[in-house]
């Protein structure tokens, strides 16, 4: 028909790091020689349009406090029973907010901190889509991963000690929504329809996206081990 344009898919590339570099731990022991090292995370995301350009930004993500506290009851497969995570739980899905950045200033998003247990507003990924879980309030809010893979550590002697978590939000996700946050999330299945528990992981925020049917999201999320 006429001076009708087709609309054309975009995608959007989100690299998430959560890097453990020359500065993690302070040992105290010697003020004078003493070392920190911190948590360091980041996320580029890759915008591609219609006519091919890429823009890029950039944002840290965080593990949070009950991530790491779950790290340490899986590893010895001890409840804590201060914490919601179960040992027998893993990462298998992943979650989106439009709460990760102040109202009236979207390209500014406020910085998590590890003592959140969830993501600021989650938002709704779709009514209908029975691969997804998490059903309530008539929608699904968690996404399946795509994939997790093992990658080489080239800066630590090239082990493998970097996971790599994709998730893509398709065209016919999270549509309407200005996106400005994400999370993975633990659970004890990741099979389609789970209805939980799920505890939140690890935590991103970012410059607010707008999504829209014409758009498509991939996320790439390291893990550090």
């Amino acid at each position: 028909m006429k001076g009708k344009k087709d609309k054309k898919a975009e995608t959007i590339v989100v690299n998430i790091d959560d890097n453990y570099g020359s500065s993690c731990l302070k040992d105290s022991t010697n003020s004078i020689n003493s070392k920190e090292r911190k948590p360091e995370g980041f996320v580029e995301i890759y915008s591609i349009d219609k006519d091919g350009k890429k823009k890029l930004a950039g944002k840290s993500n965080l593990v949070l406090y009950v991530g790491r506290e779950w790290i340490a009851s899986r590893i010895c497969n001890i409840e804590n029973t201060n914490i919601d995570p179960d040992p027998d739980e893993f990462i298998s899905w992943f979650g989106l907010g439009n709460g990760g950045a102040p109202v009236g200033d979207p390209l500014n998003p406020n910085t998590p901190t590890n003592t959140m247990t969830g993501l600021s507003n989650e938002i709704p990924l779709h009514t209908t889509d029975i691969n997804l879980a998490d059903f309530r309030a008539g929608s699904y809010y968690k996404h399946p991963l795509d994939s997790i893979e093992f990658q080489q550590d080239a800066l630590n002697d090239n082990s493998w000690l970097i996971l790599k978590v994709t998730t893509t939000i398709s065209v016919d996700h999270a549509n309407g929504y200005n996106l400005n946050e994400a999370g993975l999330f633990t659970a004890d299945s990741n099979a389609a329809g789970h209805t939980g528990p799920f505890n939140i992981f690890s935590l991103v925020t970012f410059p607010s996206i707008v999504k829209d049917d014409t758009r498509q999201l991939v996320f790439y999320w390291y893990l550090y081990c």
